[in-house]
């Protein structure tokens, strides 16, 4: 009888490989911006990541969402979420890495495992179900890295470090990125009241995760959000109409009670939040912890979590105020330059989230191609897929050599240049790397055909990277917000300046570059209207990522960026690379094993 269910020509799922380690572009980005900087915690954490048992866990995190608990089964309000047992293991995993909290801590900071949060033991059922290995689960540290005796920089690079991280991490499961991402970066903004400071970072940068409801001071590690927008306003803050009365003050100062609506507040099970409101003198940043120094809960009505395109494991949700007791921080109605704080931050992480989908969807597409054969012969040699790899492997590099200098900005904050070239690429990474994600990672699922666009299986990551792409471009600011973020760094005398210098060991390697460079400072300075800052955001990235490329990377990369992207030898479409392109080249760097 003829066979007709034997499988072949499919290719062998990209499993249980290192993604630091294999990943020439991220290594050769954090070379050049710190050279002696100590990798082998991250080679570690690329390795977990790359594991069977880990991709199974981000694989059942986002197909067993999020539930919602309102109310007990005796009527009384709780308004909690729960989460899948894999989603603790990814959680777990984050801040045992350090991926939260630990470049504001100390300079050898050390994990704290066991305690009262998710352990191996607390997840034994689920790997007997699952087939999850034990070391799956237990803590992974990932050190300070210092770079003694680099001669461009500074000592230490904890930023950096933890940015290489976050964007290996990326590749594995987004979403449960987004309660550790505001975790880091609410530390500058909380640092403006003092006193809940003081309480709070031994918790924030502790490398414990425990996801129980319970008092900060008894927990053995903690997490933060925030809310800021509400439905009539958007991006538009200033038009919240959430209200805060003054109730007082305490060891922690000012406190106030919140009555208001949030359209989107983000991770609602996080310990404490910075939210926006509107006091006696204007709009003002507050701290809101979920449960109230006494142990009570605070009045935080969670309305419904929302139903979103992707970021499936990650609880997204509206919340009521109804007296919630919020303690102030900062200068009354000096809310949004405060909590902005926290929002650079997180504009960070978005430019390194879409680096790190970038990077894996072009790993399973380099993986596929490789295997698949089509007429006569394996999908990766032939000529027009070939170009569509290398254009998308160049996208890739060029994406991570950008979020990498950005990250190096945060970690010499007393550095004038390093502080203009913060206020200049934040916005302008956020802008383009996230723009370019969601082309890019329809490009790479076609590479892949109809397997790419189903969600079983190996494969099946590419349609949740798909999903997720556009969530980086829109949060903590879209791209007209980025745009005009750009044009109020531009208001600061330096920038030009900054910019110049910033592009000048580029100078002299590729004409293109070079006119565009020279052009750009007269631009900078004269900008005076909003109508062309999209394209001049374009124009800073692709100069800044040219520079960077020319600086870490091969000839052939650099050469083949230029061309392309800024002589214009380049459609509008990935796969468009000149005749001349060394395809073998770009390929065999970008290649995952």
């Amino acid at each position: 009888m003829q066979m007709t269910h034997e499988v072949f020509n499919q290719p062998t799922p990209l499993v249980d490989y290192n993604l630091f380690d294999t990943n020439q572009g991220l290594l050769d980005a954090l070379k050049f911006n710190a050279p002696s900087l100590a990798t082998a915690e991250l080679s570690a954490l690329g390795e977990r990541l790359g594991s069977a048992d880990m991709q199974t866990h981000a694989r059942l995190a986002n197909t067993h969402t999020p539930q919602l608990h309102s109310h007990d089964r005796f009527g009384r309000r709780v308004d909690q979420v729960e989460f899948h047992p894999s989603y603790h293991a990814l959680m777990s995993l984050a801040t045992s890495a350090g991926l939260h909290g630990t470049p504001w801590g100390s300079p050898h900071p050390s994990p704290l495992p066991g305690g009262e949060g998710i352990t191996p033991s607390a997840l034994l059922p689920l790997r007997r179900r699952e087939g999850i290995t034990p070391s799956a689960l237990l803590p992974l540290p990932l050190g300070e890295g210092r770079g003694e005796g680099s001669p461009r920089l500074f000592p230490s690079s904890p930023h950096l470090l933890r940015a290489a991280g976050f964007m290996l991490f990326t590749e594995l499961e987004p979403s449960t990125l987004c309660p550790i991402s505001m975790t880091y970066a609410v530390t500058p903004a909380l640092r403006s009241n003092a006193a809940i400071h003081a309480d709070w970072a031994p918790k924030l940068t502790s490398r414990a995760y425990d996801p129980a409801l319970k008092l900060f001071s008894e927990k053995t590690g903690v997490t933060m959000g925030m809310g800021m927008t509400e439905k009539q306003g958007g991006s538009d803050v200033r038009a919240n109409t959430t209200q805060a009365t003054a109730d007082g003050s305490d060891a922690w100062g000012q406190r106030f009670r919140l009555t208001g609506h949030k359209w989107f507040f983000s991770a609602p099970m996080c310990d404490a939040f910075l939210v926006l409101a509107q006091a006696p003198t204007g709009l003002s940043c507050f701290f809101l912890p979920r449960v109230l120094p006494d142990g009570t809960l605070n009045a935080i009505r969670i309305q419904r979590l929302k139903d979103k395109l992707g970021n499936k494991a990650n609880a997204s949700s509206e919340v009521e105020f109804e007296g919630t007791t919020a303690w102030l921080v900062g200068e009354e109605g000096r809310g949004v330059p405060q909590i902005l704080e926290m929002g650079t931050m997180t504009r960070l992480d978005c430019a390194l989230g879409t680096s790190g989908l970038m990077r894996q969807a072009l790993s399973i597409a380099l993986n596929h191609c490789a295997q698949r054969q089509a007429f006569g012969k394996a999908l990766i040699e032939q000529p027009l897929m070939r170009n569509v790899l290398a254009d998308l492997a160049l996208e890739s590099e060029a994406a991570t050599a950008l979020s990498m200098r950005l990250a190096r900005a945060f970690d010499n904050s007393t550095d004038a240049h390093e502080q203009a070239m913060a206020r200049l690429l934040t916005p302008v990474a956020k802008f383009w790397i996230c723009k370019r994600g969601s082309h890019f990672a329809q490009e790479a699922m076609e590479c892949l055909g109809g397997n790419g666009y189903v969600e079983e299986g190996g494969e099946g990551i590419m349609a949740r990277i798909y999903r997720e792409m556009p969530l980086n471009s829109i949060w903590e600011g879209a791209g007209n917000i980025m745009a005009l973020d750009l044009l109020r760094a531009l208001c600061k005398a330096d920038a030009a300046a900054a910019l110049s210098l910033e592009l000048a060991p580029a100078k002299g390697a590729h004409p293109e570059l070079d006119r565009l460079a020279a052009a750009l400072p007269t631009r900078v300075e004269e900008m005076a209207t909003e109508i062309e800052a999209r394209r001049l955001a374009q124009d800073v990235a692709l100069a800044v990522q040219a520079a960077l490329l020319y600086q870490s990377a091969p000839t052939a990369v650099f050469s083949a960026f230029c061309d392309s992207r800024l002589v214009g030898n380049w459609g509008q479409a990935f796969g468009t690379l000149g005749a001349g392109t060394d395809f073998d080249a770009l390929i065999a760097r970008a290649m995952p094993h």
